[in-house]
């Protein structure tokens, strides 16, 4: 069977890589053509645009970079036809992809979606578009089924894909290497994860660089992305003394003693390695005036909108200062009451995510719809 899959983003990339790795022990003549990363190239995927070349943030960024993102329909929608694939999967990156369900769905082609649009916090007029163009949806939070149920449409829950991507994780490394590999002092590491974007990356490092002078008995460490070379962030980092390692992020979390972490998926990943964090966000003033007229939820973390309530702390816009991130790493460092709520918590949060073997049910499921 021929599959046409569409990741806009590394946990998209992540994900749909260990999807394809469970449809292919299902499908023995699997055949994928994607846009994506070097983990879906990995599982044997023909890569058509890598997702450093397609991923833009925020309002404005979207607006400066409009002809290349019209460009790239453009070639997907020649590159579709061309393929003839038996099914199209997207995998959330909801711009671009629910343009691509309609254009499928348009082709007589069936359209799954894997990972579902937060339609729940904004633009919930997307559900017609969805209810409309495509087939199956598979959600991997608990919440978004009844969601959907409230707009009557069916959609699928068989856990979150992360639970799998960290136990496999677990089960293949030796983390104790670490610290010995990357050249760190005995010091406990406090780890920073400012995301995976350009735009991201060069104004979330810079705020979180200024509480180092701080902490003198630990050590910084920057979870980096092999997307842009050492001099981007040897240029932020100045003269820190900050460390940065590249394709760590699993082994930097399995050391750490608590985290500074961009909204995101990170936020989710550093709660399941059971690490204490504090979240921050500060995106573009326009962006920001935007999202918040137009964004449905009460906090930014996916941490505390699948628990329904504040587990980790949030520093926003201009909540994002020196003296708050001082005293919020502070306490998850120090604070024993503090540090157990946020493990309990997080304990319940595993649970709420439905176990392991995510990927492999979604890829039954998958398998099961397209037979029938």
């Amino acid at each position: 069977m021929k599959y046409y899959i569409i990741a806009g983003e590394h946990s998209g990339d992540l994900h749909a890589s260990n999807l394809m790795k469970e449809l292919k022990k299902r499908d023995a003549s699997a055949d994928f053509r994607c846009w994506g990363g070097d983990l879906m190239q990995a599982e044997g995927a023909v890569l058509v645009k890598h997702i450093r070349d397609i991923s833009f943030m925020g309002f404005s960024e979207v607006l400066m970079n409009i002809r290349t993102i019209m460009a790239n329909f453009k070639l997907c929608r020649a590159d579709i036809l061309a393929y003839k694939p038996d099914v199209i999967i997207l995998v959330d990156y909801p711009g671009f992809n629910l343009r691509m369900a309609e254009f499928g769905h348009n082709q007589g082609i069936p359209v799954f979606f894997y990972i579902s649009p937060q339609v729940w916090a904004w633009k919930k007029g997307r559900v017609k578009k969805i209810k409309a163009f495509v087939d199956r949806m598979f959600v991997i939070l608990p919440f978004e089924q009844d969601f959907y149920r409230s707009y009557d449409y069916h959609v699928d829950f068989a856990g979150h894909p992360l639970l799998d991507a960290i136990e496999q994780y677990r089960m293949s490394v030796n983390v104790t290497s670490f610290v010995k590999k990357n050249g760190l002092d005995e010091r406990p590491v406090i780890a920073i994860l400012p995301g995976s974007r350009h735009q991201e990356i060069s104004r979330m490092l810079n705020v979180m660089l200024q509480v180092v002078p701080a902490f003198p008995a630990y050590q910084f460490v920057v979870a980096g992305t092999s997307n842009f070379d050492s001099g981007f962030y040897t240029k932020l980092l100045g003269n820190s003394g900050v460390k940065i390692v590249y394709g760590q992020t699993y082994d930097l979390l399995s050391n750490a003693r608590a985290a500074l972490v961009t909204s995101g998926t990170a936020t989710l990943e550093t709660a399941l390695f059971g690490v204490p964090e504090v979240v921050c966000y500060r995106g573009s003033g326009i962006s920001f005036q935007i999202a918040k007229r137009l964004v449905d939820i009460k906090y930014i973390s996916l941490v505390n909108l699948i628990m329904d309530k504040p587990v980790v702390t949030e520093l926003i816009q201009s909540d994002l200062n020196l003296e708050n991130l001082k005293k919020e790493l502070k306490l998850i460092l120090d604070d024993t009451d503090t540090i157990e709520r946020i493990k309990t918590d997080y304990n319940a949060l595993r649970e709420k995510l439905g176990g392991s073997g995510a990927s492999a049910k979604t890829a039954e499921l998958m398998m099961h719809y397209l037979k029938k």
